[in-house]
C-alpha cells in the first residue's frame, strides 16, 4: 500500500491489486492503481483513475455533496452491455486532491468486480482486516428465551478484525426441528455467500437468526457447512459463561 492520506474521517490509499469492473459483459474499468477510499470506517470503496475507465460516462446534470469529499457530478455508465444510470461520480473539485482525477463506480450497479483474476463481492477486501477460523473444544451453548437452540463441544471460532467473535457449530448440534428455511442470502468478500434459517419458537418466528456458508471461499473453508447464530439476538454461553450481546 502506498500514498496514504487522511482528511477528516476519510482515508485514501493506492492499492496494489489489478481491479476490473464489468457491466453486462462489457469492461467498464481496468486499473493497476485503484484508490482505496474509506468513506465509512468499516470497509473501503474503490475509486478508479479516470484514464482507466473504458466505459462512456454521460453526465446527468445531477450533483451530490459530501462534507469530506466535496461535490460530485453524477454520470450514467454506458457500455455495449448496458446502461447503469447514475452509477458513476466524479469529485473534480474535491478537497482531497487524490480523488479529483478518479471515478467512483457504484459497486452494486456493476455486474462483476475482479481483484486480479478472482471475483470479489459486496465491497473491496480491506487490507487491514484479518479472518482467523480456529477449531476449539470449548463448550458453546446457544439459547433463545431459555430454549437451547444449539450446543457443541466442537465449534469453529471465527475472529474477524473489528467484529464480534462468531461461533460456528455443526448442524448436527442444532435443534433442526426449530429451524425454518429462509430465502435470504448475504455476501461477504472474505467468506462468500451465506444462506439463512429462521427460528420458530412457541409460535413466534425469529427471522434469519442462523446462517450457513455451504460453499465458502477457499480462505474460509473451515466453516463450510457449519451454522452460526447472531450473537446480537441470542444468548451464547461459552464454557458455561454467558457472553455479552454485541451492540
Amino acid at each position: 500500500m502506498t500514498d496514504t492520506h487522511h482528511r477528516g474521517r476519510v482515508r485514501v490509499e493506492t492499492g496494489p491489486k489489478r481491479v476490473r469492473a464489468f457491466l453486462g459483459g462489457s469492461l467498464v474499468a481496468d486499473t493497476i492503481r485503484p484508490l482505496l477510499v474509506w468513506e465509512v470506517p468499516y470497509y473501503p470503496a474503490y475509486y478508479i483513475p479516470a484514464a482507466d475507465v473504458r466505459a462512456e460516462l454521460v453526465g446527468t446534470g445531477g450533483t451530490e455533496h459530501s462534507p469530506s469529499r466535496g461535490t460530485a457530478e453524477i454520470f450514467d455508465v454506458v457500455t455495449a452491455g448496458g446502461v447503469a444510470k447514475g452509477a458513476a461520480k466524479r469529485f473534480t473539485d474535491s478537497p482531497l486532491s487524490e480523488l479529483r482525477d478518479a471515478v467512483r463506480l457504484d459497486w452494486a450497479a456493476m455486474t462483476e468486480w475482479l481483484e486480479e483474476d478472482e471475483p470479489v463481492y459486496t465491497h473491496p477486501r480491506d487490507p487491514y482486516k484479518r479472518v482467523d477460523i480456529l477449531a476449539s473444544s470449548r463448550h458453546v451453548r446457544v439459547e433463545l428465551d431459555g430454549t437451547v437452540l444449539g450446543e457443541s463441544h466442537n465449534p469453529r471460532m471465527l475472529f474477524e478484525t473489528g467484529l464480534p467473535t462468531r461461533y460456528y457449530l455443526p448442524i448436527t448440534d442444532l435443534r433442526m426441528d426449530l429451524l425454518r428455511p429462509s430465502a435470504t442470502q448475504t455476501h461477504c468478500p472474505y467468506k462468500g455467500t451465506a444462506s439463512y434459517w429462521s427460528v420458530e419458537l412457541d409460535g413466534q418466528v425469529h427471522d434469519d437468526l442462523v446462517w450457513i456458508y455451504r460453499t465458502p471461499l477457499p480462505e474460509s473453508q473451515k466453516i463450510a457447512g457449519l451454522a452460526c447464530f447472531y450473537n446480537e439476538r441470542v444468548d451464547v454461553f461459552v464454557d458455561g459463561v454467558r457472553q455479552p450481546r454485541p451492540a
